[in-house]
């Protein structure tokens, strides 16, 4: 079922001008337009349905340091600094605390992957530590004493994905951004080579930068423009419960099970490591780009046949600017979640944690995550349409480092020295990695 989030109302009229479009409402489209408003640029955020409806609000609401790739290392400090002030810099509840993450482990196997990942993380100094015996519990209690090992960050954190993007776009308005909802881009236009604008279904608005931040929603309307951006869909879901006493404060997984505890008492709870991947037309257009990450994650990923081939066959792929979109056609993606990973998730999480077997629960939805085949995110400009920015791709880490790379494509828009270094995160490493190949 659709996510419950807290509405943002669209401002009533569409600007014929603006500094910057940013498309896509979710936590990368808020934070990049909350960022550059505060730069001082004028900025329109158009989304095509409601700010947060989609995989912003259906994520499971870590954010974390812990277990990054080393890429995207620099981007999540800075992404967990920027979380720890953003109650105060929106005014609002974003729902972030910082109870700390703790990734359990039933086998010396597990410890040792964790601790290889910690001793390559140390460079950046940050404060995971591997605890042991009674050390466990007391970050962890209530366990049912199967775990060896722990591997624990005591100031990662966690927010609530219903109410925080809308907090931050509520933000940026007030920053200065106009905030459009049930406006959907179809296109970008140009003029001598670089962006001059967007199409809208509402009407144009001329502009000097475009940023896209639309999600699974991405490879589509880059299609349209000319540009192949490798990018495939990952349904991911999720419950929560009734709030629940007696259970851990602290964030944490095994290797079945991920929970978070919520500002309502209650739980947002997952099935680790295993999303389902729908076969679709784009999965044997991508093939020879995603095998290598296949390969890496036997096992984890759950390839599917079913009806959302058909669907995505049945999906344009080109249009003209003043033709209704398939963007307008589906305001939010609502896929149905997988039952039977959820049943394996709350057998798994009964039985490791006691006070869990009483859990009642509330609601369960599914919610579709935009992959890359290195999985990590695509932040940066477009070579060969100067002005078009792309920040989308994050493979599941969105949400915990939507701040960051907010940030970071709010610093390459404006021309600023960024925040981090965006090499690992350019669009070109897809065609560079093909040339090296041929």
């Amino acid at each position: 079922m659709s996510r419950p989030v807290d509405i943002v109302q669209s401002d009533p009229a569409l600007p014929a001008r603006t500094g910057v479009v940013v498309i896509g409402g979710g936590i990368i489209g808020v934070c990049t337009a909350l960022f550059l408003a505060e730069k001082g640029h004028s900025v329109v955020l158009c989304e095509k349905g409601r700010i947060g409806g989609e995989q912003s609000s259906r994520n499971w609401g870590w954010c974390r340091t812990m277990g990054r790739d080393a890429r995207e290392m620099p981007l999540a400090i800075e992404s967990l600094r920027l979380w720890r002030g953003m109650n105060q810099r929106t005014n609002r509840e974003t729902g972030f605390r910082q109870p700390g993450i703790a990734y359990l482990c039933e086998t010396d196997q597990e410890i040792a992957a964790q601790e290889r990942w910690l001793a390559d993380a140390r460079q950046y100094q940050v404060d995971a530590r591997m605890l042991r015996g009674a050390a466990i519990d007391s970050v962890v209690p209530g366990a049912s004493g199967m775990f060896v090992g722990a591997l624990h960050t005591p100031t990662d954190g966690r927010a609530e994905p219903s109410q925080a993007a809308p907090a931050i776009a509520e933000a940026a308005r007030a920053a200065g951004a106009a905030i459009l909802t049930e406006c959907a881009v179809r296109g970008i236009e140009t003029r001598g080579g670089r962006v001059s604008g967007v199409v809208t279904e509402k009407g144009r608005v001329a502009a000097d930068a475009v940023v896209l931040a639309g999600g699974t929603w991405s490879r589509l309307f880059c299609g349209n423009a000319g540009v192949e951006l490798p990018q495939l869909k990952v349904l991911g879901s999720v419950f929560r419960t009734a709030p629940l006493s007696g259970g851990p404060e602290v964030t944490a997984s095994g290797s079945v099970f991920a929970f978070r505890k919520r500002l309502d008492g209650g739980y947002t709870i997952a099935r680790r490591n295993a999303n389902v991947a729908d076969i679709t037309p784009d999965s044997f257009r991508l093939l020879l780009q995603y095998l290598p990450t296949l390969r890496r994650n036997y096992g984890e990923v759950r390839l599917r046949l079913g009806r959302r081939f058909l669907e995505e066959w049945g999906i344009r792929r080109t249009w003209a600017l003043d033709e209704a979109t398939p963007f307008e056609a589906v305001r939010v993606l609502d896929p149905a979640p997988k039952q039977a990973t959820l049943d394996e998730a709350r057998a798994a999480l009964s039985r490791a944690f006691p006070a869990f077997a009483r859990m009642q629960v509330a609601e369960s939805w599914g919610g579709l995550i935009d992959v890359t085949p290195d999985a990590v995110p695509v932040i940066g400009e477009v070579a060969a349409i100067p002005g078009f920015f792309l920040a989308t791709g994050f493979s599941g880490h969105g949400f915990g480092i939507g701040p960051g790379a907010g940030r970071l494509a709010a610093d390459l828009v404006a021309g600023d020295t960024p925040i981090v270094d965006p090499a690992p995160f350019r669009f070109g490493r897809f065609t560079e990695g093909r040339r090296q190949a041929a």
